[in-house]
């Protein structure tokens, strides 16, 4: 059939291109790190007060695009007596400092991460594969230009087609994700409060359930002397009875 003959060209085509060009060709050459992805991750110890406050502004700035490119990509804030905040980001790297400069305002600088992830291969992979399918893809729509094919021809040739625009089209979107993550990096913001905090309101947690401890404490014992009731009165049947075999030996 001429859907067959069209697959056996189009391999024969990518098998004498794989036989006369280098494998990295197909990626423009970079310079060293342009293909790493990076993400941070910073604790702040803020008073517990100031920590929505603080996550609603560098929200805000992020949005407005104060310090470049930026994009919110996750809030949370948790209450009560160990009040927390996190926010997760994903900002140009210029911007990256001086966000981490407006959240440190006024707070303590905990522990800082920060990883980085060569996508070298992943680029050079994705990049073959789209240009593989897009060869595939113009060969076939060539084929479909023709005047001899019959109808199975085409329904088998359109069916292809669109087999391969769906292939390249994920292809585009993998390789866009890849230079979001390249041109771009992750920034995670933890807020939490300082260790004085923690140990008062530990304090002020252990007396609102002093009453409920007491409780506990009491339904404890008395289980605890139920338990014991059946005990102790058979060890005193026990020790009269031998009380009394003494006597009767005596």
């Amino acid at each position: 059939m001429v859907v067959l003959a069209a697959g056996s060209a189009l391999a024969g085509c990518a098998k004498q291109e794989s036989g006369h060009r280098p494998r990295t060709a197909v990626v423009i050459q970079s310079s060293a790190g342009e293909f790493l992805a990076y993400e941070h991750d910073v604790t702040l110890r803020l008073d517990a007060e100031r920590i929505p406050a603080r996550v609603q502004a560098l929200q805000e700035a992020c949005l407005r695009k104060q310090h470049g490119d930026c994009t919110v990509l996750e809030v949370s804030q948790r209450g009560g007596d160990e009040p927390r905040g996190m926010l997760t980001v994903r900002i140009v790297p210029a911007g990256v400092e001086p966000l981490i400069a407006a959240a440190s305002e006024g707070a303590d600088l905990g522990d800082r991460t920060t990883r980085a992830e060569d996508l070298a291969e992943a680029v050079r992979d994705n990049a073959l594969t789209r240009s593989r399918l897009q060869k595939e893809l113009t060969g076939l729509q060539a084929f479909q230009q023709r005047r001899d094919l019959s109808v199975a021809d085409m329904i088998a040739l359109s069916q292809q087609v669109s087999k391969l625009e769906a292939q390249l089209e994920a292809s585009d979107q993998e390789a866009a994700q890849q230079q979001r993550r390249i041109q771009t990096q992750k920034l995670t913001l933890h807020f939490e409060t300082p260790g004085g905090e923690s140990g008062r309101g530990e304090i002020r947690q252990a007396v609102r359930d002093f009453f409920s401890t007491l409780a506990s404490g009491t339904a404890w014992t008395i289980r605890a002397v139920a338990f014991l009731i059946p005990v102790l009165v058979v060890l005193a049947m026990l020790v009269a009875a031998w009380r009394r075999l003494r006597r009767r030996r005596a």
